[in-house]
């Protein structure tokens, strides 16, 4: 049977190409092409590819062949309105020319993607997953705690060069930092320094501090005498004190007696008891303050005539100490000493040796020299309260000094009289002024009016110098700061 001719116009034959594999298209927002509308059983089926080389020719008067049918896209999407179950319809036939779609190939000499996964682990890497450099960097820097320690170390401060050499071997790992050498120097010599201070103190402890040998010992230095031992009057000289001591810091227990002809720093005025046989040690400071106060009327009848203590001898006082104190030890040894240098002689006053006039004359300057003394050691303008408190007390001692040299039945010396009785009003004034100091309620009239009674005490000074000389007694080296 003939094949049937068809009405389609022939087309001129073409030259053979090559097959392009189309690759499917991407999903896109653009609507798809849609495909003819065929039925499965109308749809051809798909023709062979063709042979290679070069197309035969038709035979003159024969009908061409039609061309065949593209290959259906299994991927395409239904044709809207086609029956259910329906074959899908053939897509229509691709353009050979058309541009390929999908990822083109790099070009040639392009930069090629780094590999990821195991294909980016070089050889003699870390394996695993280890954040950070698989080698820590070379330090670059010098920890400065590892050169402190250094230094202190090498200049004998041991504490501190421990302190720095440990906190520098603490930071240095973390840090990443040079100094380890430094560091371990310091650390050496800061033992080597603790080392050789732990000795020099055992060695201290076992030779024992001088005020602690003197306790200790059941026999003191050779010529020596226990403090309770002393008796009114003896003269005598202390121990030598250890390095950094002195006569307020040490413990005394022993002292050298010598003659009070031979040069001496100190003299034993009399003895007083503290108040209370039990209960606890009180403390240094509240022991000191009761012994001061005590001690005074001790000194005060020791040495009457203050005038002939020489300038340095100043009061002072053994009061017990704590193991002493837990034994019943209440006794306070009151003394005149000077700790810098020595002096001979006596400074006790012998009453028996004594006119009814100079007797009288050094009572009645008693109570004022004791107040005078009393004097708050602080700045008036500090302690105004103080002063004021002082000032009432000056004010009563300064009468009670006329009303004791205006008694009657003294024999006082024809050139004395006068001179007593110009002193008496001068101490008058003074008194005035002193109560007006003590009732003041500003610190401008206390100033003035204790400036005032001070003027006053430093003429009652002169005149006083005249009195002695009238009356036999010494004027004594303190004349120019007599306190009379």
């Amino acid at each position: 049977m003939s094949k049937p001719e068809s009405d389609a116009v022939v087309p001129e034959p073409v030259e053979p190409v090559e097959r392009v594999e189309l690759t499917k298209p991407a999903a896109g927002p653009g609507p798809r092409p849609e495909p003819a509308a065929e039925t499965a059983a109308e749809a051809p089926e798909p023709a062979s590819e063709p042979a290679s080389g070069p197309a035969p020719e038709p035979a003159p008067g024969a009908a061409p062949e039609p061309a065949p049918a593209a290959t259906p896209d299994p991927w395409a999407a239904p044709t809207p309105g086609a029956a259910a179950g329906a074959a899908p319809a053939a897509p229509p036939a691709a353009d050979p020319w058309a541009t390929p779609v999908g990822p083109l190939p790099p070009p040639p000499g392009a930069e090629q993607p780094r590999a990821t996964g195991w294909a980016a682990v070089t050889p003699g890497a870390h394996s695993g997953f280890q954040p950070g450099f698989a080698y820590l960097p070379a330090p670059t820097s010098t920890n400065g705690f590892a050169i402190a320690a250094l230094v202190t170390g090498l200049l004998c401060l041991w504490p501190l060069a421990l302190a720095f050499a440990i906190v520098a071997l603490v930071q240095m790992p973390k840090r990443n930092e040079k100094g380890r050498g430094p560091a371990v120097t310091g650390l050496v010599t800061g033992v080597l320094g603790a080392i050789v201070t732990l000795i020099a103190f055992i060695g201290l402890a076992a030779l024992g501090f001088e005020e602690e040998r003197y306790a200790d010992a059941r026999r003191g230095p050779q010529g020596s005498v226990n403090i309770e031992d002393l008796a009114t009057g003896d003269c005598f000289n202390q121990p030598p004190f250890s390095p950094g001591q002195d006569a307020e810091s040490a413990s005394i227990y022993w002292v050298h007696v010598v003659p009070c002809t031979a040069p001496h720093h100190g003299e034993v005025a009399g003895f007083t008891n503290l108040a209370g046989r039990g209960g606890s040690y009180p403390g240094q400071s509240e022991i000191s303050a009761k012994a001061a106060r005590l001690c005074g009327p001790v000194r005060d009848d020791y040495a009457l005539d203050s005038w002939l203590v020489p300038e340095g001898m100043d009061g002072s006082y053994y009061y017990p100490s704590i193991s002493g104190w837990a034994s019943g030890d209440r006794r306070v040894t009151c003394t005149f000493q000077d700790e810098t240098k020595t002096h001979t002689g006596s400074v006790r006053t012998d009453r028996t040796k004594l006119t009814q006039a100079q007797r009288t004359y050094l009572d009645a300057v008693l109570a004022y020299n004791g107040a005078l003394g009393a004097e708050p050691e602080a700045d008036l303008d500090e302690e105004p309260a103080e002063y004021r408190t002082w000032a009432k007390t000056m004010a009563a001692a300064s009468r009670k000094e006329v009303a004791d040299l205006s008694v009657n039945g003294v024999d006082w010396p024809a050139g004395a009289k006068a001179k007593l009785i110009e002193l008496g009003a001068i101490k008058l004034d003074a008194a005035n002024a002193w109560d007006a100091a003590a009732k003041s309620t500003d610190p401008d009239t206390l100033a003035r009016e204790v400036g005032k009674a001070r003027a006053l005490s430093v003429k009652s000074s002169r005149l006083a110098v005249e009195i002695r000389r009238e009356l036999g007694l010494s004027t004594g080296e303190q004349a120019s700061a007599v306190r009379v």
